[in-house]
Order: C-alpha cells, then structure tokens, then sequence
C-alpha cells in the first residue's frame, strides 16, 4: 500500500499541533506499516520551508519515512484541469494550483492520500482513497 502524504498531516507532526498532532503521528505510523509514505515536490517545500536549511528538512523527512516521488507530467495536466473546473463552478482562489497537484500526483502515485484536507480532496478527486487522521476509528 502506498500513502501519498499532504502537508497538514507532516505540520501537525513536525510543529506539533496541539490539535491534531498526536492523530496525525498515529495515522502515519499506521500508514506506514502497510507499506510505502510519498510526498511531491509542493509537500516538500512546503515542508522545507518551516526549516532553516534544506539539510534539516531532508533530515526530518527522512526521519518519518517519506519519500520523494517526483510529480509527473499527466499530474500537472490533471491538476490543471481540475482546477480550471473547480474554478469555472465558482470555486474561490483560496484553492490554488498547488492543492489540486497533491491530488493528481495522489491520484496517480498512491494507494491513497493521508490528509486532514478530506473535503476538498474528495470533492475533486473523487477515485482517491482519503486517510483522515481525525476522522472517528
């Protein structure tokens, strides 16, 4: 099984939300013992971006066992067309490009996607298998 990984989830870990930080660490760890964590480029970034250097943000997500797979050329079409119709039905900016990528490169990568972002995500990708840490077990 693979968990393609979204932001929030490794925020809530690494800055540790008092919210959701604990249901955050379980859901990973329960993902990542039935097989492989992934995340894109725009979860790396914006990862690396609570991070002094970029040393420390590999490190850390070395650390949690997520691995870099790489957005391919079909998941920036895909989220490009996803986003255009979201737009054209009157969706507000506060969704920009870089959410509608984690889910095409979801989509196309994993088994499903371990975010607290279910709504959005099962809105626009509806195929997409939605992990939600703080959804009741």
């Amino acid at each position: 099984m693979i968990t393609a990984v979204d932001t929030s989830v490794l925020l809530d870990l690494l800055l540790g939300d008092e919210t959701f930080g604990s249901r955050s660490a379980t859901a990973l760890r329960t993902a990542k013992c039935q097989g492989a964590l992934i995340a894109c480029a725009v979860v790396w970034a914006e990862v690396a971006a609570i991070f002094p250097t970029a040393q420390a943000a590999t490190a850390a997500l070395d650390m949690l066992g997520v691995e870099y797979r790489a957005l391919q050329r079909n998941d920036a079409i895909a989220a490009g067309e996803v986003w255009s119709a979201y737009r054209r039905a009157g969706g507000a900016r506060n969704r920009i490009i870089p959410d509608f990528l984690i889910g095409a490169h979801a989509a196309s990568s994993a088994d499903r996607l371990l975010t607290r972002d279910r709504g959005f995500h099962r809105d626009y990708f509806r195929n997409l298998v939605i992990m939600d840490p703080t959804a009741p077990a």
